[in-house]
């Protein structure tokens, strides 16, 4: 059992947990041994290495994880490092289904997340994709043509608000479903509001 101290906020998550506490707590004792300091973020257990976030314990339906806030520079010697979704640039998860995966796999996930900390204690960053590398589709850029202020308030918004825009309005197959999310948020953009602000 680790000596770190464990956060009260973390012990309320795990109390709560409907699904997935025996594995939390299996993960939870495991990057508590790496000596990273315990924190809630995002209402998620999160661990930090002298305050930069290093890994996080979240779960979803089918299957728990440890996500690598920068698990994009891992060398993942094992292969196991997943990408949640294509968009995803810098974290990675590691994925479980029961306890058992955990026990097996303990030395390899604190190899990772040693591995994680002196990504941290090298200084190195992830080269995220600029904002300029996405799309603007064709409805934005028509709205952007006709209303220049819109233009200038969306080059306003900090790039991740921006990006979450480019990637939302740019999903839908049809364009009339394009033309109508673009519409929809033409205000909130105008007022120089992110997409969930």
């Amino acid at each position: 059992m680790t000596t770190n101290i464990m956060n009260p906020k973390v012990d309320q998550f795990l109390i709560k947990a409907k699904k997935w506490r025996e594995e939390y707590e299996k993960l939870r004792n495991i990057v508590l041994d790496c000596n990273l300091t315990e924190e809630f973020k995002w209402m998620h257990p999160c661990y930090m290495f002298d305050n930069k976030n290093i890994v996080l314990i979240h779960g979803f339906k089918d299957y728990c994880a440890l996500l690598f806030h920068k698990g994009a520079l891992l060398k993942d010697a094992q292969g196991i490092l997943i990408q949640q979704t294509e968009n995803v640039q810098a974290a990675r998860q590691i994925r479980f289904t029961n306890i058992q995966e955990i026990i097996e796999m303990e030395p390899i996930i604190k190899a990772y997340i040693y591995e994680a900390v002196e990504v941290e204690k090298a200084g190195l960053e992830v080269n995220y994709k600029k904002n300029t590398e996405y799309t603007i589709p064709e409805e934005l850029q028509k709205q952007f043509d006709d209303i220049p202020a819109l233009k200038t308030s969306f080059e306003a918004l900090t790039p991740g608000r921006q990006r979450a825009y480019l990637l939302f309005f740019s999903d839908p197959k049809q364009s009339k479903t394009r033309a109508s999310r673009v519409e929809k948020y033409k205000q909130h953009i105008l007022e120089g509001k992110g997409l969930n602000d």
